[in-house]
Protein backbone atom coordinates (compact mmCIF):
# COMPACT_ATOMS: atom_id res chain seq x y z
CA UNK A 1 0.00 0.00 0.00
CA UNK A 2 1.14 3.63 -1.26
CA UNK A 3 2.22 5.59 1.71
CA UNK A 4 -0.94 8.53 2.41
CA UNK A 5 0.13 12.22 1.18
CA UNK A 6 -3.38 13.66 1.73
CA UNK A 7 -5.59 13.80 4.67
CA UNK A 8 -9.45 15.09 3.97
CA UNK A 9 -11.68 15.72 6.75
CA UNK A 10 -15.43 16.44 6.49
CA UNK A 11 -16.43 19.19 8.90
CA UNK A 12 -20.31 18.77 9.87
CA UNK A 13 -20.43 15.59 11.71
CA UNK A 14 -16.97 14.87 12.47
CA UNK A 15 -15.10 18.10 13.44
CA UNK A 16 -18.15 19.73 14.93
CA UNK A 17 -22.30 19.73 14.77
CA UNK A 18 -23.99 19.85 10.82
CA UNK A 19 -24.43 23.67 9.76
CA UNK A 20 -28.11 23.34 8.81
CA UNK A 21 -29.16 20.15 8.96
CA UNK A 22 -31.93 18.05 9.98
CA UNK A 23 -31.90 18.59 13.59
CA UNK A 24 -30.73 22.03 13.22
CA UNK A 25 -33.85 22.94 10.87
CA UNK A 26 -36.51 21.10 13.22
CA UNK A 27 -35.03 23.49 16.16
CA UNK A 28 -35.92 26.17 14.03
CA UNK A 29 -39.59 25.18 13.15
CA UNK A 30 -39.89 24.96 17.07
CA UNK A 31 -38.56 28.24 17.97
CA UNK A 32 -39.60 30.41 15.24
CA UNK A 33 -43.41 28.34 14.87
CA UNK A 34 -42.80 27.47 11.45
CA UNK A 35 -45.07 25.23 9.20
CA UNK A 36 -42.89 22.29 9.31
CA UNK A 37 -43.91 20.30 5.87
CA UNK A 38 -44.08 23.68 4.03
CA UNK A 39 -40.19 24.91 5.22
CA UNK A 40 -39.07 21.70 4.65
CA UNK A 41 -40.30 21.29 0.76
CA UNK A 42 -39.23 24.91 0.27
CA UNK A 43 -35.55 23.80 1.86
CA UNK A 44 -35.40 20.77 -0.40
CA UNK A 45 -35.50 23.35 -3.50
CA UNK A 46 -33.33 25.90 -2.16
CA UNK A 47 -30.58 24.17 -0.69
CA UNK A 48 -28.64 22.30 -3.48
CA UNK A 49 -28.32 26.09 -5.36
CA UNK A 50 -27.84 27.46 -1.54
CA UNK A 51 -24.58 24.52 -0.73
CA UNK A 52 -23.02 24.80 -4.15
CA UNK A 53 -22.77 28.72 -4.23
CA UNK A 54 -25.49 29.80 -6.72
CA UNK A 55 -27.55 31.66 -4.14
CA UNK A 56 -26.42 33.42 -1.13
CA UNK A 57 -28.12 32.80 2.43
CA UNK A 58 -30.58 35.86 1.90
CA UNK A 59 -31.89 33.93 -1.04
CA UNK A 60 -32.29 30.64 0.72
CA UNK A 61 -34.37 32.84 3.24
CA UNK A 62 -36.18 34.59 0.69
CA UNK A 63 -37.11 31.00 -0.66
CA UNK A 64 -37.80 29.13 2.91
CA UNK A 65 -38.48 31.34 5.54
CA UNK A 66 -39.37 35.27 4.27
CA UNK A 67 -41.56 34.61 1.47
CA UNK A 68 -44.20 36.14 3.84
CA UNK A 69 -44.27 38.71 6.55
CA UNK A 70 -42.80 37.14 9.25
CA UNK A 71 -43.46 38.45 13.10
CA UNK A 72 -39.28 37.81 13.79
CA UNK A 73 -36.49 39.22 11.56
CA UNK A 74 -34.06 38.22 9.37
CA UNK A 75 -30.95 38.67 11.40
CA UNK A 76 -32.93 37.01 14.20
CA UNK A 77 -33.05 34.34 12.35
CA UNK A 78 -29.72 34.21 10.89
CA UNK A 79 -28.31 34.37 14.39
CA UNK A 80 -30.30 31.08 15.25
CA UNK A 81 -28.76 29.64 12.37
CA UNK A 82 -24.84 30.32 13.16
CA UNK A 83 -25.86 29.16 16.88
CA UNK A 84 -26.82 25.66 15.93
CA UNK A 85 -22.50 25.60 15.33
CA UNK A 86 -20.55 23.27 17.99
CA UNK A 87 -17.14 22.31 17.62
CA UNK A 88 -15.97 18.53 18.48
CA UNK A 89 -12.92 19.51 20.26
CA UNK A 90 -11.87 16.30 20.99
CA UNK A 91 -11.89 15.59 16.74
CA UNK A 92 -10.24 18.97 16.63
CA UNK A 93 -7.18 17.56 18.95
CA UNK A 94 -6.84 14.24 16.15
CA UNK A 95 -7.03 16.51 13.37
CA UNK A 96 -4.70 18.84 15.26
CA UNK A 97 -2.34 16.28 16.09
CA UNK A 98 -2.16 14.69 12.69
CA UNK A 99 -1.18 18.28 11.30
CA UNK A 100 1.43 18.67 13.92
CA UNK A 101 2.98 15.55 12.80
CA UNK A 102 3.72 17.74 9.21
CA UNK A 103 3.65 14.42 7.14
CA UNK A 104 0.34 15.07 4.94
CA UNK A 105 -1.25 17.60 3.04
CA UNK A 106 -4.46 18.30 5.35
CA UNK A 107 -7.67 19.65 3.86
CA UNK A 108 -11.31 19.28 4.04
CA UNK A 109 -14.03 18.35 1.82
CA UNK A 110 -17.88 19.43 2.99
CA UNK A 111 -21.32 20.18 1.84
CA UNK A 112 -21.87 23.46 2.91
CA UNK A 113 -22.99 27.29 2.37
CA UNK A 114 -20.33 29.59 1.98
CA UNK A 115 -21.61 32.26 4.92
CA UNK A 116 -21.74 29.04 7.27
CA UNK A 117 -18.67 27.56 6.17
CA UNK A 118 -16.42 30.89 6.42
CA UNK A 119 -18.03 31.11 10.07
CA UNK A 120 -17.30 27.50 11.29
CA UNK A 121 -13.88 27.65 9.65
CA UNK A 122 -13.23 31.02 12.25
CA UNK A 123 -15.48 29.58 15.38
CA UNK A 124 -13.83 25.97 15.16
CA UNK A 125 -10.22 27.03 14.50
CA UNK A 126 -9.58 25.59 11.70
CA UNK A 127 -7.75 27.50 9.75
CA UNK A 128 -4.62 26.74 11.21
CA UNK A 129 -5.31 23.03 10.52
CA UNK A 130 -5.93 22.84 7.17
CA UNK A 131 -4.04 24.10 3.63
CA UNK A 132 -7.28 24.40 2.14
CA UNK A 133 -11.16 24.14 2.28
CA UNK A 134 -12.62 22.03 -0.01
CA UNK A 135 -16.34 22.81 0.12
CA UNK A 136 -19.38 22.39 -2.01
CA UNK A 137 -20.10 25.98 -2.19
CA UNK A 138 -16.46 26.55 -4.17
CA UNK A 139 -16.62 23.75 -6.13
CA UNK A 140 -20.12 23.45 -6.87
CA UNK A 141 -21.05 20.32 -6.16
CA UNK A 142 -21.70 18.12 -3.41
CA UNK A 143 -21.20 15.04 -1.36
CA UNK A 144 -21.91 12.15 -2.63
CA UNK A 145 -21.57 13.64 -6.27
CA UNK A 146 -18.62 11.68 -7.74
CA UNK A 147 -17.51 15.10 -9.20
CA UNK A 148 -16.51 16.57 -5.81
CA UNK A 149 -14.19 14.27 -5.06
CA UNK A 150 -12.53 14.11 -8.51
CA UNK A 151 -11.88 17.74 -8.06
CA UNK A 152 -11.00 18.04 -4.78
CA UNK A 153 -8.12 15.38 -5.95
CA UNK A 154 -7.10 17.37 -9.47
CA UNK A 155 -7.01 20.46 -7.56
CA UNK A 156 -5.06 19.34 -4.35
CA UNK A 157 -2.62 17.07 -7.57
CA UNK A 158 -3.36 14.27 -5.35
CA UNK A 159 -3.61 10.71 -5.94
CA UNK A 160 -6.46 8.99 -4.61
CA UNK A 161 -4.71 5.83 -3.24
CA UNK A 162 -2.56 8.15 -1.23
CA UNK A 163 -5.28 10.14 0.18
CA UNK A 164 -7.23 9.48 3.14
CA UNK A 165 -11.14 10.69 3.76
CA UNK A 166 -12.52 10.98 6.79
CA UNK A 167 -16.40 11.44 6.91
CA UNK A 168 -19.19 10.57 9.61
CA UNK A 169 -22.09 9.02 6.33
CA UNK A 170 -21.67 6.04 4.48
CA UNK A 171 -23.10 7.04 1.92
CA UNK A 172 -20.80 10.24 1.29
CA UNK A 173 -17.46 7.32 1.86
CA UNK A 174 -18.13 5.41 -1.26
CA UNK A 175 -17.12 7.47 -4.20
CA UNK A 176 -14.79 8.07 -2.40
CA UNK A 177 -13.52 4.08 -2.49
CA UNK A 178 -14.45 3.94 -5.78
CA UNK A 179 -12.01 6.66 -6.78
CA UNK A 180 -8.97 4.32 -4.59
CA UNK A 181 -9.00 6.95 -1.42
CA UNK A 182 -8.73 5.32 1.57
CA UNK A 183 -11.89 5.92 4.17
CA UNK A 184 -12.49 6.21 7.57
CA UNK A 185 -16.18 6.64 9.02
CA UNK A 186 -15.97 8.36 12.12
CA UNK A 187 -18.35 7.68 15.10
CA UNK A 188 -16.08 9.25 17.36
CA UNK A 189 -12.92 10.85 18.36
CA UNK A 190 -11.38 8.24 20.04
CA UNK A 191 -12.30 5.76 17.51
CA UNK A 192 -10.82 7.68 15.15
CA UNK A 193 -7.61 7.93 16.69
CA UNK A 194 -7.54 3.96 16.86
CA UNK A 195 -8.56 3.71 13.40
CA UNK A 196 -5.44 6.22 12.00
CA UNK A 197 -3.15 4.03 13.81
CA UNK A 198 -4.30 0.93 11.60
CA UNK A 199 -4.29 3.81 8.65
CA UNK A 200 -1.21 6.03 8.82
CA UNK A 201 0.60 3.89 11.35
CA UNK A 202 1.03 6.81 13.73
CA UNK A 203 0.36 6.81 17.44
CA UNK A 204 -1.22 10.49 18.33
CA UNK A 205 -0.50 11.71 22.13
CA UNK A 206 -4.30 10.98 24.01
CA UNK A 207 -5.09 7.84 22.35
Amino acid sequence: MEDIAHVFFDIGGVLGTNGWDTEERDRAVERFKLDAEEYTRRHIEAVGPWEEGRIGIDDYLDMTIFYSPRQFSRDEFKKFMFEQSVANDDSIAVARAVSALDRYTMMTLNNESAELNCYRIEKFGLDPIFEAFMSSCWLGSRKPMRKIYSDALSIAQAKAARTLFIDDREPNLAPARELGMKTIHFQSAAQLRKELRGVLGIELSGA
